[in-house]
């Protein structure tokens, strides 16, 4: 798509939503309501909803941004309350946001309005959608909260637009569609990435699918070569092992707080899993005087409330109580396969944590856990498959943060006429 901008340099002064800005001279500000189609939902009855398939998809606050139904409506009503795909629909409790529906023709329930341009010769309806968003946040920020925000019709109402000739308004909303567009696709690549990284941890990890390398060359096979031991089937050169056996485990304890800081001066300090990244820890503050150390490639694993996340440690840390390191013996153990694999089976933990206020996993609790342990040499190709997919991951999400970022700039610009596109 070619796309010619300039910059705009003759702008006029208008109110806009109670703000006074500058617009570009030759575009107007207009109520909305003056230019578009507002219908609420209605409350349809819940005896006539089901899970099952029965009648006709209805569409609740909940279902938007999802795109799909949960549930069904199999009693009467008016074709009016109608929903096609590509409709325009702005959730009303909670968080005030606009959404294009993807999803199945179905019915506008209760708290949610269907909104549509008048006159598209005038107000293009994808232009809408993008110079909607604001002002929809802007009446959530200012509206007060005792249970749950609503939308009212009276902030509907009062809502101001600022409205280009229609050729540029077409113009605009092509461009960040097509920037939407690639977010989406970038969406379905990391949702199916996900979906492969879990099906290869459910079968490696397993060892109903076996790593063979051969010439330097990586294949698989399906084993079919099992016995019964205390925590299912196993592969017959697999082992089943104490993990205290292979790996020794530092229980974290937090340092005094005197000896805390920002200015990066001592050791980083990490305290539970809410410091947590996608892989990495990401440390917020530093600690002086160290008590518990935890060094590189550490298996990072959560002990209190909530238990069981596990991270590693990529540098040399200081860690409190909430956390305990993990460090393996190499020539037994590869750090990383003992990563996925205690990931993959986090929720044991939950099981052996005790405690009635929260919960909590103790250093005999971690030092007698029962694991997997295969071969060395396929542990680390284990590893190496699961952490290729990581950093795919990591590549396409840092692809849609940039998007995501390109998006947010395009519409300061392009919606406040700062920037214009020539048509």
């Amino acid at each position: 798509m070619s796309v010619d901008f300039y910059k705009e340099t003759e702008f006029k002064e208008v109110d806009l939503n109670g703000k006074v800005v500058e617009i570009p001279k030759d575009w107007e500000v207009v109520k909305l309501i003056d230019y578009v189609n507002v219908l609420k939902g209605f409350a349809f009855s819940s005896k006539f909803f089901n899970e099952n398939g029965k009648g006709i998809p209805i569409i609740r606050i909940r279902d938007l941004g999802k795109n799909k139904t949960e549930a069904y409506y199999s009693g009467p009503y008016d074709p009016l309350y109608i929903v096609e795909s590509g409709d325009l629909l702005v959730s009303m409790d909670g968080e005030f946001n606009i959404y294009i529906w993807k999803g199945p023709r179905g019915l506008l329930n209760q708290r949610v309005c269907k909104i549509w341009t008048k006159d598209a010769m005038k107000l293009d309806n994808m232009y809408l959608y993008y110079s909607l968003k604001k002002p929809l946040k802007f009446i959530e920020a200012q509206t007060s909260q005792t249970t749950v925000k609503h939308l009212l019709d009276r902030d509907i109402e009062r809502i101001k637009i600022p409205l280009p000739p229609l050729p540029e308004q077409q113009k605009i909303a092509e461009i960040l569609s097509t920037i939407d567009k690639a977010i989406e696709l970038t969406d379905k690549i990391i949702a199916k990435t996900e979906r492969l990284k879990k099906g290869l941890m459910q079968e490696l990890l397993s060892g109903r699918i076996r790593v063979k390398v051969e010439n330097g060359r990586i294949s698989f096979y399906k084993e079919t070569q099992f016995e019964n031991a205390e925590i299912g089937k196993v592969p017959e050169d697999w082992k089943v092992v104490r993990l205290g056996n292979y790996a020794d485990v530092i229980m974290g304890q937090s340092p005094p707080s005197s000896t805390y800081n920002t200015e990066q001066n001592g050791l980083p300090f990490l305290q539970g899993c809410a410091e947590f990244g996608e892989i990495y820890p990401k440390p917020k503050i530093y600690c002086s005087n160290p008590i518990k150390i935890a060094e590189p490639n550490d298996i990072l694993l959560s002990v209190r409330a909530p238990v069981g996340e596990v991270n590693i440690a990529p540098f040399k840390c200081c860690i409190g109580r909430g956390l305990s390191a993990i460090r393996t013996k190499e020539n037994k153990l590869h750090y990383m396969f003992l990563f996925y694999y205690l990931k993959f089976n986090g929720k044991v933990f939950e099981k052996i944590a005790t405690g009635s206020t929260f919960k909590a996993i103790k250093k005999n609790d971690i030092e007698n856990l029962q694991i997997l342990r295969p071969p060395l040499e396929e542990q680390k190709k284990i590893a190496q498959i699961l952490s290729t997919v990581d950093k795919k991951l990591e590549i396409e999400r840092k692809e849609k943060e940039k998007l995501e970022r390109i998006k947010k700039g395009l519409m300061d610009i392009l919606l406040t006429g700062k920037v214009r596109v020539r048509v």
